[in-house]
């Protein structure tokens, strides 16, 4: 694997280094070792599978605030997405930029997301499925976001979402003094 910060500090692209024959190829996906060598701790306790019918279905932006704070490896494996990482982080020198970049099942690259940084993701195709590997364990009822079109943030998404959940619609403007969520 081969591993390149991003302007978001934590937030790093996740390439595979597949081996090649006649057969095809053979990737590893993890490898806490590797992710240990490259200065990352994470341990993924669950995996977790977003499918996605339409073109421009948006899901986002969501993250789970402290003492639940989760870290995310975010990969396509069918279809292809605009992937979107949101430093929420109370102190951060990057606090409210964000990151973007196309993540495709073709080439198996993938995004790293540590805590108190939001995700989101709008299909560029339909049929799109997004593997997640998350660190610790979901836990139920502590899930927060902010709005996708937020003006604090001006994320460049590449085309308006033709589907989006009335919960990610709905959620509130960011409000710095308030912290991550708040109105």
């Amino acid at each position: 694997m081969r591993f390149s910060p991003t302007e978001i500090a934590g937030v790093v692209l996740v390439d595979l280094d597949p081996v090649l024959d006649d057969r095809g190829a053979f990737a590893r996906l993890h490898c806490p070792d590797e992710f240990a060598q490259a200065g990352i701790d994470f341990s993924p306790a669950q995996t977790s599978l977003s499918r996605n019918t339409a073109a421009l279905t948006l899901r986002g932006m969501h993250y789970q605030p402290a003492p639940h704070g989760e870290t995310k490896l975010v990969r396509v494996v069918r279809g292809r997405i605009f992937d979107v990482a949101l430093d929420l982080r109370p102190g951060s020198a990057t606090l409210g930029r964000w990151t973007g970049v196309e993540l495709d099942a073709q080439d198996g690259r993938a995004l790293f997301i540590p805590e108190g940084v939001a995700h989101g993701f709008l299909t560029l195709e339909p049929h799109t499925d997004v593997l997640y590997q998350i660190a610790p364990m979901f836990e139920p009822g502590h899930g927060a976001g902010v709005r996708w079109n937020d003006s604090a943030f001006a994320i460049a998404w590449p085309a308006p979402p033709q589907v989006i959940s009335e919960r990610d619609a709905s959620y509130p403007d960011f409000d710095p003094d308030a912290g991550p969520g708040g109105r």
